[in-house]
């Protein structure tokens, strides 16, 4: 699961639950193969079709030089209905 960072929860993402999408910044060398595969084992769902963008780069001042922020890569995939993850645990 490293090369899946963390679940992205935004109003945006929230209103793409309701048709069954899910959202989730990614490491950038992964593609989508390596993602559908390590979602669909740890989480036990079927994929039906998966979307990925970069998001823009950030620039980073540190002093005098000028760089940019590591940006990550987001997909939005979606499940087959009948099947969910679930984004907080119930403890």
């Amino acid at each position: 699961m490293d090369k899946i960072i963390y679940p992205v929860l935004t109003e945006k993402t929230i209103r793409l639950l309701e048709k069954n999408q899910y959202s989730f910044n990614v490491n950038v060398q992964s593609d989508k193969k390596e993602i559908k595969k390590w979602i669909e084992l740890f989480f036990s769902v079927e994929i039906t079709s998966m979307n990925s963008h970069r998001l823009p780069n950030k620039k980073k001042k540190i002093g005098a030089t000028t760089g940019y922020h590591i940006c990550h890569k987001r997909m939005i995939i979606t499940l087959k209905s009948g099947y969910s993850i679930p984004l907080f645990s119930s403890k």
